[in-house]
């Protein structure tokens, strides 16, 4: 059954995912507390497999606050990958409003992430669903701004220098 979980993330089959619950309505449980790996959401969003991810999230909202080794959560992964729709339909959830502060072993949050990759309209996203976390320093000291120079991005500099005032400095 978690073989066949697994391959229906990856194909981003929301029918297999009905037809895996119908037969053990646990399943979901098993991810969340860590009994099944690979995480499904962790697998369907660095794939990009949207309709998969809101279904997960729809039925165990929970899952997105699930981290993998590197105590990244799929709202990291999504960033990373630039699925912006993903990145949408996670925040949506209340539980992923919260992950938008969650820092992976590096202590990077899903806003620094986005700084450093140049994704402007994630970032926008991101920064309004909790606009504190944009000033969450890296324990180096860097702010979300020295990401944005240090990895050349000077849209995404430009965009929340735009913001500065209300939320982000």
């Amino acid at each position: 059954m978690e073989q066949r979980l697994c391959e229906a993330a990856i194909d981003g089959n929301v029918e297999s995912l009905d037809e895996i619950i119908g037969a053990d309505q646990l399943i979901l449980d098993k991810v969340v507390v860590g009994c099944i790996n690979p995480n499904p959401l962790h697998v369907a969003t660095t794939l990009g497999r949207t309709q998969f991810v809101q279904r997960l999230v729809h039925l165990k909202p929970e899952l997105v606050e699930v981290l993998d080794s590197r105590y990244r959560s799929a709202l990291h992964l999504a960033t990373t990958k630039g699925h912006f729709d993903i990145v949408q339909a996670l925040v949506r959830v209340r539980e992923g409003r919260q992950m938008c502060l969650a820092r992976d072993r590096d202590g990077k949050n899903p806003l620094h992430i986005a700084a450093m990759e140049g994704h402007g309209r994630t970032l926008e996203v991101l920064v309004g669903t909790i606009p504190h976390a944009a000033r969450v320093r890296l324990d180096s000291g860097e702010t979300i701004l020295h990401l944005c120079v240090k990895h050349q991005q000077l849209n995404t500099l430009s965009l929340l220098l735009q913001d500065s005032r209300s939320r982000v400095c």
